[in-house]
């Protein structure tokens, strides 16, 4: 573990692992929410946890260089099922990728408990965990321009859905009428750090 300072009020938490950066965000959510750490934002990314707004950045710094970080829990809430067609224009690619039939694509991705390690990219879109790594696939040599909203999408270890019309370079394995960003809900994201998601396939139209 390495912990960075960020300007006067903040830390960045480098480690080795995705599996340690949500361990190491749900052990900080559980510090704040007991209060024995006071920070403003935790936020997770792929292998380093920000923590902003931090009244005493130089002893939670130590603090954390000097202490284990216990396995993350788990998540006692419910699984957010998301509606899939599995119909991307990629899906022949990844079942030529993983050897196996196009169905069989279908059938292991929706068997498959995801937990979204950390959010970025575009507001909504949630990084989602959970394949094992035999299934990791790379990211498309050419870019699209345009992916359509709704895309349910994989690239390297993760699966992914587009939130918005964006380019992306993700492999599309199936399109959902699931909203993930809406200004009017509360909270505006669907998916957030932590949650378990499960992909439920519909036929195709």
């Amino acid at each position: 573990m390495k912990v960075l300072p960020v300007g006067e009020d903040a830390l960045l938490v480098e480690v080795s692992s995705g599996e340690e950066a949500q361990a190491l965000h749900a052990e900080l959510l559980r510090r704040r929410a007991e209060g024995s750490l006071s920070a403003r934002e935790i936020v997770p990314a792929a292998r380093t946890v920000l923590l902003d707004g931090l009244d005493a950045p130089a002893r939670v710094s130590a603090e954390l260089t000097a202490a284990e970080i216990p396995p993350a829990p788990p998540r006692a809430r419910a699984v957010i099922e998301i509606p899939v067609r599995y119909d991307g224009p990629d899906l022949a690619d990844v079942a030529a990728h993983w050897g196996m039939p196009e169905r069989e694509v279908a059938r292991i991705h929706a068997e498959t408990e995801f937990r979204v390690a950390f959010c970025g990219f575009a507001p909504g879109f949630g990084y989602l965990t959970g394949l094992p790594p035999r299934y990791d696939v790379p990211r498309r040599a050419t870019p699209r321009t345009a992916v359509p909203a709704g895309s349910v999408a994989l690239a390297g270890s993760y699966t992914g859905v587009y939130p918005r019309s964006s380019p992306g370079g993700w492999q599309l394995i199936g399109t959902t009428d699931a909203v993930l960003w809406d200004h009017a809900r509360v909270p505006a994201a669907l998916l957030s750090p932590g949650t378990r998601v499960r992909f439920v396939p519909e036929a195709r139209s």
